[in-house]
């Protein structure tokens, strides 16, 4: 604190005359440095709650916080991240996540297709189970279309599900996608589901589709405990919000399923044009015959994929379907 005391020679002050306290607190520069926490534990995020994450840690589950040298690092569930402290799982215990590993594989979206800003879902899952109702709601063939385009383009591998067939026949569907070789399973209320079983088994995958077409039904009967909220569609044909969180749930048998809120939209602004030809393989190589630079959206502006469709190789609505997914980016 400056001295306000006049200096008795009657002088005027200067600074020198102006003596400040020393400040005990901040004159040692911080160090950057911080801990490896090499002893940390390795463990997988299977849930998140507004800032408290559920990790699995030798097959204990632990509450934990993130720790404040990850700083607004996103975590997400599948994530594998190192955690530290009281790693018990007992009640109100905290534990801290120190690390986060890198991730084999990303599943994200965004908003609309004009959201410059990606929305991580899942991390580390290898099946993306895109799951559509065949009535009550109608199916979206716009939303699979983008599910394809966000799975493969993170590396993924999709798998077509396809419920309710007791209201209306799988056949225009299985028909539509029958060209990209996807693999497709058809299920039905009070059916067995070892199908899908046999394709769920020792992977990590990731249901995603519309509210209200059966998403949450089938991961309570393949896991019995998980006790996931399921809702019925409303008057306009569209589902009620049901599951409201992202959660990783293990299969009995081995393997985990990773439930997702229903989405109303799949924005793929992060994926490049290019890419969208990795869910249309059927017009993939009729567009190697374009000439350099075609956007793909004429015939009149050179385009070759509407000859490819008249030779048979592809259909016309699945290169309307493509199209529409060019534009609407």
């Amino acid at each position: 604190m400056a001295s306000s005391r006049p200096p008795r020679s009657g002088r005027a002050l200067d600074e020198d005359d102006v003596r400040s306290r020393a400040n005990p607190r901040g004159t040692r520069p911080r160090s950057k440095q911080r801990p490896a926490h090499e002893d940390a534990e390795a463990g997988t995020v299977f849930s998140v709650d507004r800032g408290r994450f559920g990790v699995l840690v030798d097959d204990i589950e632990v509450n934990a916080m993130r720790a404040r040298e990850l700083g607004r690092t996103p975590l997400v569930v599948g994530d594998h991240v190192g955690v530290v402290g009281d790693l018990s799982g007992a009640t109100d215990t905290l534990a801290r996540i120190v690390r986060l590993d890198e991730r084999e594989t990303v599943l994200r979206r965004t908003a609309d297709d004009s959201d410059p800003h990606e929305r991580v879902i899942v991390a580390n899952a290898e099946q993306l189970v895109i799951v559509s109702a065949l009535a009550d709601p109608e199916p979206s063939f716009g939303l699979i279309d983008r599910c394809l385009v966000a799975a493969l383009a993170a590396g993924i591998e999709p798998l077509l599900c396809l419920t309710k067939s007791d209201l209306a026949s799988p056949d225009p569907v299985l028909t539509q996608y029958a060209p990209l070789s996807v693999p497709a399973l058809v299920t039905r209320r009070g059916d067995s589901l070892d199908e899908l079983r046999t394709h769920l088994a020792g992977k990590v995958s990731v249901f995603v589709g519309h509210s209200g077409v059966g998403k949450s039904t089938l991961i309570n009967a393949l896991v019995p405990t998980a006790y996931r909220a399921t809702g019925t569609v409303s008057a306009v044909g569209k589902g009620r919000h049901t599951s409201s969180s992202v959660v990783a749930l293990r299969l009995p048998g081995g393997g985990w399923v990773i439930d997702t809120p229903g989405v109303r939209s799949f924005g793929l602004a992060h994926v490049g044009a290019d890419d969208l030809l990795w869910a249309f393989p059927d017009l993939e190589d009729g567009a190697t015959q374009c000439l350099s630079g075609c956007e793909h959206l004429a015939e009149q502006a050179g385009c070759h994929l509407d000859a490819w469709v008249r030779e048979g190789h592809a259909t016309p609505a699945r290169l309307a379907a493509f199209r529409q997914l060019l534009v609407s980016r």
